[in-house]
C-alpha cells in the first residue's frame, strides 16, 4: 500500500482465484493508467473522482482483498468500494456458478482447475467501452498498445505521478471531437466509433446504467455507430456486469472449443451455450483462461 493511504477491505464468498484475476488485469493493463507488480501481488491504477486525482491499490489479504486509496476523499470511500466490488467481482457465488457449468464436459475440468474464477468488471465503463472498440479485430496486446497511445495523447497527466502511474484515462469530453484514428494510426472507422461512444456517453448519462435485460443492453450499444453485437456483448459483460453476456464471435472462445474436427461456428457456440445460462459470461472467462494458457504453452 502507498504511504498515507486510506485502507478498506473487500469481502467475498470463497474461493477466490486472485492469481487468475491478477493475470487477466496484468495482461490488459494500460500503460500510464494501471500497473501490476512483476514481483508482487498488487494491482494499482489512477482514478478521478469529483475533480480529484487519486491512486488505488488492491491486493489479497487474509480476510478479503485489501484496498489502499490515496488522494481520495474519505467521503468517496463507499462509492469507490462499490465500484471495486464490481471490478473484482466480489459478489459472485462460486458454488452456484460451478454447479451450473460443471455439466459441460469441456467446462467441467476447467471449473475444477480454477475454483473461484472471477469475471472482471470495470472501474470506468467508458474506459471499458473504448477498450472493447480498440480490441476489434486485433490481439489483446495490440489493443492495449493502442490504449496506451490513447492515454498518452488524450489522457490527463497526474499532478504527482507515482512510478508507472502517470495519467488519468481520457474522459468522453477529450475524445468526442478527437482524431483518434490519426493519432493512433488505426482504421478511421474504429476512431469514429470511439468518438461515437464518447458522444453517446455525453448525451446520455445513463448509457452505462443497469439494463433491464441483456437484450436491452445489446440494443443500447449496437445503436452506437461502429459497435457490433460481439463488442456490445463484451461491454455488457465487463461494464454492466451482466453474467449471461457472451461475445459469440470472439476468436479465443471458438479456439478454446476446437476439437479434432475444427472450431465451432458462432451459431454452434450459441446453441451449446444455452446450457450455460445464466452464467455464460463465466463460461467465457474459463474458456479465455484455458485458451491463453494453451497459447502460452505452444
Amino acid at each position: 500500500m502507498f504511504a498515507g493511504a486510506i485502507e478498506r477491505r473487500l469481502l467475498y464468498r470463497p474461493p477466490y482465484d486472485w492469481a487468475a484475476i491478477r493475470a487477466f488485469l496484468a495482461k490488459r493493463a494500460i500503460r500510464g493508467v494501471e500497473t501490476v507488480e512483476a514481483d508482487g501481488p498488487a494491482y494499482a491504477r489512477t482514478v478521478s473522482l469529483a475533480g480529484r486525482q487519486g491512486i488505488l491499490t488492491v491486493q489479497p489479504g487474509d480476510d478479503g482483498l485489501r484496498v489502499g486509496l490515496r488522494g481520495i476523499d474519505s467521503a468517496d470511500g463507499p462509492a469507490v468500494t462499490a465500484r471495486l466490488r464490481r471490478l473484482f467481482d466480489c459478489d459472485a457465488d462460486p458454488a452456484a456458478i460451478a454447479a451450473c457449468l460443471a455439466g459441460d464436459p469441456v467446462l467441467a475440468p476447467l471449473v475444477t482447475a480454477r475454483p473461484g474464477l472471477r469475471l472482471p468488471g470495470a472501474w470506468d465503463p467508458f474506459e471499458t467501452g473504448c477498450r472493447a472498440i480498440l480490441g476489434q479485430q486485433v490481439s489483446v496486446a495490440a489493443a492495449i498498445g493502442l490504449a496506451g497511445k490513447l492515454v498518452a495523447v488524450f489522457g490527463t497527466p497526474l499532478a504527482e505521478p507515482v512510478g508507472g502511474l502517470t495519467h488519468i484515462f481520457p474522459a468522453p469530453e477529450a475524445l468526442v471531437e478527437a482524431d483518434v484514428a490519426l493519432a493512433l494510426n488505426m482504421p478511421r472507422a474504429r476512431g469514429a466509433a470511439i468518438r461515437a461512444l464518447a458522444a453517446a456517453a455525453l448525451a446520455d448519462p445513463d448509457l452505462f446504467a443497469p439494463a433491464e435485460s441483456l437484450e436491452d443492453a445489446v440494443l443500447r450499444f449496437t445503436a452506437i455507430r461502429g459497435i457490433g453485437p460481439s463488442t456490445a456483448q463484451y461491454i455488457a459483460m465487463r461494464a454492466l456486469k451482466l453474467p449471461d453476456a457472451l461475445p459469440v464471435g470472439d476468436v479465443g472462445l471458438l479456439r478454446a472449443l476446437e476439437t479434432g474436427t475444427g472450431r465451432p461456428s458462432p451459431a454452434e457456440l450459441l446453441a451449446r451455450a444455452e446450457a450455460w445460462r445464466p452464467y455464460r459470461a463465466y463460461a467465457a472467462q474459463h474458456l479465455w483462461a484455458a485458451d491463453e494458457a494453451a497459447v502460452k504453452g505452444r
